[in-house]
């Protein structure tokens, strides 16, 4: 074993879908700079070329919207890779009394059926070469929860066993998925949290490190689930929560 080399990933083909910005981009730029080519996945493709600028070559842009089946399907059959990693999610932030179908239909399609149809076409196309890393981006809400994210944790715990379901599915075939799930991390999806000072306060306390993260505190899993250093993990799911979830965190006792 070359551990020198242990988290390289020269020669490798990386896709990241959510490349446009957040911890998407973070994650291209982080596989980026250990050796791997990526190409930069989105919708937005103003904000994609953006990143692909940051990052010069051998980056390439592609754009993609995963809402669109076929869209997903077209990109697996034309895109050869060692790696794909993806971000994209949303949430509608209320209770269940309150939840429309139009509500319920926007954050299932985004966060499980869009991830379902990367899995699906990527890890299949994996397994006919041999091998590959899947790296789906899960949450601290896998796992708990609170009020008003009732439907955003269904999708999120869901994305978890869908993963697992593909590691077990892929795995004889050399494919490795894995889940990634962070706390509270600084992005434009918890803007609405941050921007109250009490509530984003909270929201720090609540981690073992008292503070959020920043994007580019996720990519160091990312790295490592990616390559060699994971060679044998997959069916895992990586808290990357700043102790979220090992502490109770609201309150100090005197003892």
């Amino acid at each position: 074993m070359d551990y020198a080399n242990l988290f390289r990933l020269d020669g490798r083909r990386a896709l990241v879908v959510g490349a446009a910005g957040g911890i998407g981009a973070e994650c291209a730029a982080g596989l980026a700079a250990q050796g791997a080519a990526v190409i930069c996945a989105d919708r937005d493709e103003a904000a994609l070329a953006t990143t692909v600028r940051r990052l010069g070559e051998p980056a390439t842009a592609y754009p993609l919207d995963v809402l669109d089946p076929a869209a997903v399907a077209r990109a697996a059959a034309e895109l050869t890779v060692d790696v794909l990693v993806f971000t994209p999610a949303t949430n509608v932030r209320k209770r269940i009394a309150d939840y429309t179908a139009d509500d319920f239909e926007r954050v299932v399609s985004l966060n499980l059926r869009a991830s379902f149809a990367l899995v699906r076409e990527f890890g299949g196309a994996m397994a006919a070469r041999g091998g590959g890393s899947i790296i789906g981006f899960s949450s601290i809400r896998a796992v708990t929860t609170e009020p008003g994210q009732g439907v955003y944790a269904a999708t999120k715990a869901g994305l978890v066993q869908l993963l697992r379901t593909a590691a077990a599915e892929y795995g004889p075939a050399g494919v490795r998925v894995n889940a990634v799930a962070p706390g509270v991390v600084e992005t434009p999806l918890t803007r609405q949290i941050r921007d109250d000072a009490d509530w984003g306060r909270a929201y720090a306390e609540k981690s073992a490190l008292g503070r959020w993260a920043r994007p580019d505190e996720l990519v160091g899993a990312v790295v490592f689930l990616a390559g060699d250093a994971a060679s044998f993990v997959t069916g895992s799911q990586l808290f990357v929560d700043g102790g979220w979830t090992a502490i109770d965190g609201r309150f100090e006792p005197p003892a």
